[in-house]
């Protein structure tokens, strides 16, 4: 394709910053919109991998002490987030029950939930309201220290930046620049990639084994620094 088209089709705007990037040049600004969509999909399947293996964490230990039926029971009438802290949790629930209407069943309503909320439940209100016990998903966690206290504060504020990140790529927002500036860059992308590898350690995953086959985040982004 020939880059007038190109640019016409992804708009100048959006492309102006690849082409700064590099020196100009039409050919590797191309190239380097690829990666970065090539990049966004690799980090995108890494995600929901972690996602899927929080949120099953997540529901084996609540199931055990809050009941198999535990998430439509915790927006009930007395049930754990049914309080003023955790209105929003508990609507948000609700709503979902709602729209699977008779097709609900446990396993339908734990899919329904998204990243934010899996995250949202090491809040403070909801942390506390759940039993205080949700660090138990990551067994191998560091012991707090003076300086830095592991605790579901810290775990919210790591999976707040996943989070981000999780919704910069579903936006369509490139990841291969430093802070917003028109220049090359896969700090950022890495360094969001080893932080969700530390925590598949910390819930004791085999995290290299689990992505085998799916994980080329290295490779594209020293294809990126190399452009």
């Amino acid at each position: 394709m020939r880059f007038s088209e190109f640019e016409n089709i992804m708009s100048s705007p959006r492309i102006a910053r690849y082409l700064l990037a590099v020196g100009g040049d039409s050919r590797l600004a191309m190239t380097l919109y690829r990666k970065n969509l090539r990049l966004s999909q690799e980090l995108f399947t890494v995600i929901s991998c972690f996602e899927v293996t929080l949120r099953n964490r997540i529901d084996r230990l609540y199931g055990t002490t809050h009941g198999n039926d535990w998430l439509r029971d915790s927006a009930n009438n007395g049930g754990m987030f049914d309080n003023n802290n955790c209105r929003q949790t508990k609507l948000l629930i609700q709503r979902s029950v709602s729209r699977l209407g008779n097709n609900y069943v446990p396993e339908k309503l734990l899919a329904e939930m998204d990243f934010g909320f899996w995250r949202y439940l090491f809040a403070q209100p909801q942390f506390y309201a759940g039993g205080q016990n949700l660090l138990q998903v990551f067994p191998a966690k560091p012991r707090s220290t003076p300086v830095v206290q592991y605790n579901h504060t810290f775990v919210f504020n790591q999976l707040g930046l996943i989070n981000n990140l999780r919704n910069r790529i579903a936006h369509h927002e490139p990841i291969c620049f430093l802070g917003g500036q028109p220049v090359k860059d896969t700090t950022y992308a890495r360094q969001h990639y080893n932080l969700i590898l530390q925590l598949f350690q910390w819930m004791s995953v085999d995290e290299a084994a689990l992505l085998y086959g799916l994980d080329h985040i290295n490779t594209v982004c020293n294809e990126i620094d190399a452009l």
